[in-house]
């Protein structure tokens, strides 16, 4: 293979990663956009810290729907499971 040949392949390839990591699907990334819902997280099930600062960390809601606790739901299906986005009053 010439060096010319293999240059223009290296370029094609690089191109084509760059395309992939740069979001080339719009429409998968809006199948994967996520938000912050409260209340529908199960007793040690929630995403992460409470809004509260009871706790830092994913797995230690004390009990279930809590309005505190979240977990994170495809956007625009929060409400239909109960929930909301809107942080809790008191929210650190």
């Amino acid at each position: 293979m010439s060096a010319k040949v293999e240059s223009r392949l290296t370029l094609a390839v690089i191109a084509a990663a760059l395309s992939i990591s740069a979001g080339g699907d719009p429409a998968a990334a809006a199948a994967t956009a996520k938000e912050k819902c409260f209340g529908i997280a199960k007793a040690g099930q929630n995403d992460c810290a409470s809004v509260m600062g009871t706790h830092s960390c994913a797995g230690q809601a004390k009990k279930d729907m809590d309005p505190t606790e979240w977990k994170y739901v495809a956007q625009g299906t929060c409400a239909k499971t109960g929930g909301t986005t809107a942080m809790p009053k008191g929210a650190k």
